[in-house]
């Protein structure tokens, strides 16, 4: 199934819940309850989308490709899936951030609540930070070092074994290799903090839960 037909598929599941929502048949007078509701929606749908994302991408799907496929394709595959990774987040994130600052205008908001925006603020921030700073320096970096281990006839291994070794005789690998570990260092922080700031919002969300 491609993403096409697996996208529309979630579209139409969504449109019959909006359908047959109790705030679909209510009279005019009621269409504020009705765009708080849309709101409300959209945001727990575009916060829950950014941190099951944020935490597949962090914690499970990148530590798995790294430990079985080849380190350049898995850098390959990482400098196409970033990019990607990081504006589906960041678009979510601001999404989130819109309709919370709806729903909680800034001078009527509790203290927890401006504590929150400025939380998803954050996350949106240290997004948008990976997405146009440290990504494409991380990706310039790793094409620059994978020209240096192909000539070195490394890199078609897993792990960082062969990598370690070469550099100990090559300044060049070993130079090249402290500044990616830096940039690199830098976008997993980043990314770590906006996960953070996520996790921080869905604490404030389960307390808002009813079940």
């Amino acid at each position: 199934m491609g993403w096409v037909t697996r996208f529309l598929t979630a579209v139409v599941f969504l449109a019959v819940g909006v359908i047959f929502s109790p705030d679909t048949f209510r009279s005019s007078s009621d269409s504020a309850s009705a765009i708080s509701t849309y709101l409300k929606l959209s945001h727990l749908l575009c916060f829950s989308t950014a941190f099951g994302a944020a935490l597949w991408v962090t914690f499970i799907g990148g530590i798995i490709m790294f430990k079985n496929l080849p380190r350049h394709q898995f850098g390959n595959l990482q400098s196409k899936m970033f990019p990607a990774y990081f504006s589906m987040v960041g678009i979510c994130c601001a999404i989130s951030v819109a309709s919370f600052g709806y729903l909680h205008p800034w001078k009527s908001s509790s203290t927890t609540e401006k504590y929150q925006l400025g939380f998803l603020l954050s996350s949106f921030a240290f997004n948008l930070t990976n997405l146009f700073v440290f990504t494409p320096m991380t990706i310039e970096m790793m094409k620059q070092r994978h020209k240096v281990e192909r000539e070195n006839n490394i890199g078609e291994e897993v792990g960082w074994s062969k990598n370690v070794e070469v550099a100990k005789k090559n300044p060049k690998l070993a130079a090249m290799n402290k500044k990616f570990g830096m940039i690199h260092g830098l976008s997993s922080l980043a990314n770590i903090m906006s996960f953070g700031s996520l996790a921080m919002h869905s604490w404030y969300l389960a307390g808002k839960l009813n079940l």
